[in-house]
């Protein structure tokens, strides 16, 4: 039986994630107690015997019980099901846009606590939560039906043997992102930005994919960042990393970073079976 707990500030796609799996047919229960975790997954394993039926739930601030949340999630690694805790979060800006946009109430808010005030104390009572997730998605870019593709993709259809292990390029000009677990900066390597003929293509461009190829320096750095990661992955994974998201940035996005990442997610599709490519920037 799979449990997965989706939790994150509000706005940042709880929601979503939550019809995703209810749509992949997970029961799911959203604004769940805390205190309550344990008597579910009892309830459920006992009536598992004559069926697989997977569990989803959603816990966020309104939550009475989260300074028990760690003990209680302790408690649920000890028992016969595959747990997952799914963190969703966005930068605050990005939060207090989609408020607007929707003109929904927080619940944190009152007469004498703003929007961005009960953002901040929303981020302070599910720091505990934050800090033993799974894996962290970090929406401030990702639309609604990306949110959706990245559940359905990453985490429920993930291979339940091995590191599930994103690849994911970025321009530093905008920002490095907040759910990486590794970043290298590649902004050092030759830029087919200043070739006139280059400037409108991207990293996937063959055009683009050759000028790189042909340069030594982008061939040194690709040799090691993928000896550094077939060295260091394996001891995540001996301590039961689940997922892992490794960005690599150049200055917009464009052209050495999504090359990278391609070249990455070809090679390391060798050998491994949970491996995604993301390019945030060609999605603007």
């Amino acid at each position: 039986m799979k449990l997965y707990i989706i939790s994150g500030r509000s706005g940042s796609g709880k929601s979503t994630a939550l019809r995703a799996l209810e749509d992949l047919g997970f029961n799911c229960i959203d604004n769940f107690p805390v205190n309550l975790l344990q008597s579910l997954v009892h309830n459920a394993i006992r009536d598992s015997l004559h069926r697989t039926d997977n569990l989803a739930v959603c816990i966020d601030a309104r939550n009475t019980d989260l300074a028990r949340f760690p003990e209680i999630l302790l408690s649920l690694d000890r028992m016969n099901l595959d747990c997952q805790l799914i963190y969703l979060d966005a930068r605050s800006p990005t939060l207090v846009k989609r408020f607007s946009e929707t003109r929904r109430r927080h619940p944190l808010t009152n007469a004498s606590t703003d929007l961005r005030q009960a953002l901040e104390a929303e981020q302070a009572v599910l720091e505990s939560i934050a800090d033993l997730a799974d894996l962290t998605i970090d929406t401030t870019q990702v639309t609604s039906a990306e949110l959706v593709e990245l559940i359905k993709n990453r985490v429920v259809g993930k291979s339940d043997q091995g590191l599930s292990l994103l690849f994911r390029s970025f321009g530093f000009k905008f920002g490095v992102p907040v759910d990486a677990d590794i970043v290298f900066d590649i902004r050092c390597l030759p830029n087919p930005h200043w070739i006139e003929n280059l400037r409108p293509l991207t990293g996937l461009d063959a055009e683009v994919e050759t000028y790189l190829k042909n340069e030594q320096e982008v061939t040194d750095m690709f040799q090691d960042i993928s000896g550094y990661l077939e060295r260091w992955l394996p001891k995540f994974e001996e301590n039961n990393r689940v997922y892992m998201t490794v960005a690599i940035g150049c200055t917009g996005g464009q052209h050495r970073s999504v090359f990278m990442v391609e070249q990455l997610g070809a090679h390391f599709e060798q050998n491994h079976s949970n491996i995604l490519v993301r390019h945030r920037e060609l999605s603007r």
